[in-house]
């Protein structure tokens, strides 16, 4: 049960466990969770995903635009094992920042965007448990964004998404091939403000 002013009004898609100590949510990911479709793009030796669409999404509304961030942290055991932040309209226009554990055996944050299809893309390998992500919104306009230390943000890619004024805002708990796990977000703020370059936040 998450009682944390914090987090008043926030809502579930996939509704899991959560619960909030000392400004901390940490949210379970149950086995075989995800977002994501592989669009058949597995080679013949290769293997990707199955389609899922069932990862806990712990989520509020937000109108216009807006800055989003946290700390994440995972105990990384599977391929795929991660914390993520995501930006939603529906089931096949999303975009998601993860702190993942890739299929290269490294920790990175992972950038996957869904509209039509979907883009996914491994950013730098981070060396960790623990990473900060931001997410920034100018109209359609996305940018995501990484930090080590929750003062310098690298930019991990500037993209456009087809969404209305309001969309979903909040934190996966994913496991897409694993047994499941905690993942905790922490030292969360969401500001509605428009920034005068997406690419530096």
């Amino acid at each position: 049960m998450v009682n944390s002013e914090t987090f008043a009004g926030f809502k579930w898609l996939n509704e899991s466990r959560a619960n909030v100590k000392n400004g901390c949510l940490t949210l379970l990911a149950p086995p075989k969770s995800d977002f994501f479709y592989n669009n058949d793009a597995a080679s013949e030796t290769g293997i990707s995903p199955e389609n899922l669409s069932n990862a806990p999404f712990y989520y509020t509304e937000v109108l216009g635009d807006f800055v989003l961030t946290v700390k994440v942290s995972v105990d990384f055991v599977d391929t795929y094992d991660a914390a993520a932040v995501m930006v939603m309209k529906n089931d096949h226009t999303w975009v998601k920042s993860c702190f993942e554990k890739t299929d290269f055996g490294t920790r990175a944050v992972v950038s996957v965007v869904m509209s039509q299809f979907t883009d996914d893309a491994n950013g730098n390998n981070i060396d960790a448990n623990s990473v900060w992500l931001k997410v920034v919104r100018i109209g359609q306009s996305f940018a995501l964004h990484y930090s080590v230390d929750g003062e310098d943000f690298n930019m991990t890619r500037v993209f456009t998404l087809p969404v209305e004024e309001t969309v979903k805002v909040g934190f996966v708990a994913q496991a897409p091939v694993g047994n499941g796990g905690e993942r905790h977000f922490e030292h969360f703020t969401l500001e509605k403000k428009t920034l005068d370059n997406i690419r530096f936040a």
